[in-house]
């Protein structure tokens, strides 16, 4: 958890930017992730240097013959020099030379724009960025985990995304990414897939869930949302397993270019020092992987649409909307007995159309339908008031009986303000996902019941909470009309005196 005094230098950071002429928030966290990205080489290169000295081994240099690239050697500089030297030796340094030396960061930064105005605005980043890491410092000191402290930062400054009105829908909410991601239990070994990848919130959650299954009760924390956290991994003793978790396991792809420098930068941040987060359409042609991953994790676009001519060969819908062309994709992308959990709007659940229904169908038939969660629609306020559920399934497995859950409080007002609230009903979908017994008692009243198989075919396959659920009407007793004229007489004349009393009380 970041400090105060952390998130203070944040808001000082963000001031500055808007202050120097930076307005949109998702440029400012691009620009904040290459002065991230151009501190965090240097650290790791010095870190590694040392490491081979002490270790007798040959150590070359990221920086070998652009010493003057280093972060130490540019943040002394006055500001319009340190402007001109890092917008014309520093940055084309980066999207050229260092890409080709296989930094994925760099590559990514392949069409990237360099837009700090002012000399002044630069030694202000510099100096507010150097003060965050000395903060960090200080945390670590205390005990706390670099990577944690770091991308809790980054998640800090991710935050800003989330008020700035249309960019927000980039960024699910935390909370029910772990969430998802805690049901998918990913195990170490296993790869994880995001194909619209955003800020890659998914990967990391899935990342951290390996860790804390792997970190000892004593290194672990439980939150008020049931999510339990712990970073060391300190039952992960062999280097391949480390070399596996950091490497092989996590993928993610977004057509944005902009959002792929921000996914890679908030991978980095966290640990994972080669992110393998790409630009990608997972829905072009050009995108032919298939049957290859353990679980996909994924919050597709709730609209949009795609040229006919550009969808990938096997698509199995006929349709052009990206909501449910990417439930098909995800299933293709799956492995047989790969897990699924995925945020769909609720016209996915329960439209009657053929290319909607043919999407059900293949959820339910080709795949194991294990669940529904259906979500507030105030989750993704202040953005989105859209009604959305969570579907989870695995491929190739037979559906049988479904669970669904109304999810009516997540622990966060349902307004704009997202405020805390005591209201959560995580922790009771943790702990009734991790003891599913579709034979017990399955009351259609309460806010979470089973549904047989056959029982959603016959209803073309609909998936929302409230075909199902059970509406009990308590009748209302109402007093006799004679009884109630009786009383409005009464009322009236009670009226009356009161006005009569008024009336003298002013002749008086």
């Amino acid at each position: 958890m970041i400090t105060n005094e952390m998130k203070s230098e944040i808001k000082n950071l963000w001031d500055s930017l808007w202050a120097g002429g930076l307005t949109n928030p998702l440029s400012n966290i691009e620009q904040i992730s290459y002065f991230l990205f151009m501190r965090r080489l240097s650290v790791m290169d010095e870190e590694a240097r040392q490491k081979a000295e002490f270790t007798g081994e040959n150590y070359v240099s990221v920086f070998e013959g652009n010493d003057d690239c280093r972060w130490d050697h540019f943040k002394h500089l006055d500001g319009d020099p340190m402007l001109a030297h890092v917008r014309d030796v520093v940055f084309p340094w980066i999207k050229s030379d260092l890409a080709t030396k296989g930094e994925l960061f760099a590559k990514a930064m392949k069409d990237s724009v360099f837009i700090v105005p002012k000399g002044s605005l630069m030694v202000e980043m510099t100096s507010m960025i150097d003060k965050i890491y000395d903060l960090i410092a200080k945390e670590e000191a205390a005990g706390q985990s670099f990577h944690d402290v770091q991308g809790d930062i980054y998640e800090e400054l991710l935050s800003e995304i989330a008020t700035a009105g249309k960019n927000g829908q980039f960024r699910t909410p935390r909370h029910i990414i772990q969430m998802m991601a805690t049901m998918m239990n990913p195990k170490l070994g296993e790869t994880v897939c995001d194909p619209a990848g955003g800020t890659a919130g998914f990967l990391l959650a899935a990342y951290h869930q390996v860790l804390a299954a792997n970190t000892s009760d004593a290194h672990c924390s439980t939150d008020r949302f049931g999510i339990v956290h712990g970073t060391h991994g300190d039952k992960i003793t062999s280097e391949q397993h480390w070399n596996i978790l950091r490497n092989n396991s996590f993928y993610g792809y977004d057509f944005d270019t902009t959002m792929v420098r921000i996914g890679v930068m908030n991978l980095m941040v966290h640990g994972l020092t080669n992110p393998q987060f790409q630009y990608q359409d997972t829905m072009s042609k050009s995108f032919s992987e298939f049957n290859k991953y353990d679980i996909v994790l994924a919050n597709p676009p709730f609209k949009g649409s795609i040229d006919k001519g550009d969808i990938w060969e096997g698509s199995r819908l006929s349709t052009t909307k990206t909501e449910l062309l990417f439930i098909d994709r995800i299933i293709q992308l799956l492995k047989s007995g790969g897990r699924a959990a995925v945020i769909v709007p609720d016209g996915v659940l329960f439209s009657s159309s053929n290319a909607h229904k043919a999407v059900r169908k293949l959820v339910v038939e080709e795949c194991g339908l294990k669940a529904m969660i259906s979500l507030p629609s105030g989750v993704f306020r202040p953005y989105a008031g859209v009604s959305t559920g969570i579907l989870f399934f695995t491929k190739g497995d037979t559906t049988d009986k479904v669970w669904f859950y109304d999810m009516q409080a997540d622990g966060l007002s349902l307004d704009d303000k997202r405020d805390p609230v005591d209201e959560c009903d995580i922790p009771d979908i943790l702990d009734k996902w991790s003891n599913l017994d579709p034979s017990g008692d399955n009351d259609r009243t309460s806010k979470s019941f089973f549904v047989d198989r056959d029982e959603i075919v016959g209803n073309d396959f609909d998936l929302s909470f409230n075909r199902y659920k059970e509406i009990v009407y308590v009748p209302i007793e109402y007093d006799p009309p004679l009884e109630i004229i009786k009383q409005l007489k009464e009322l009236e004349a009670k009226i009356m005196s009161d006005l009569d009393d008024l009336e003298q009380m002013l002749k008086q």
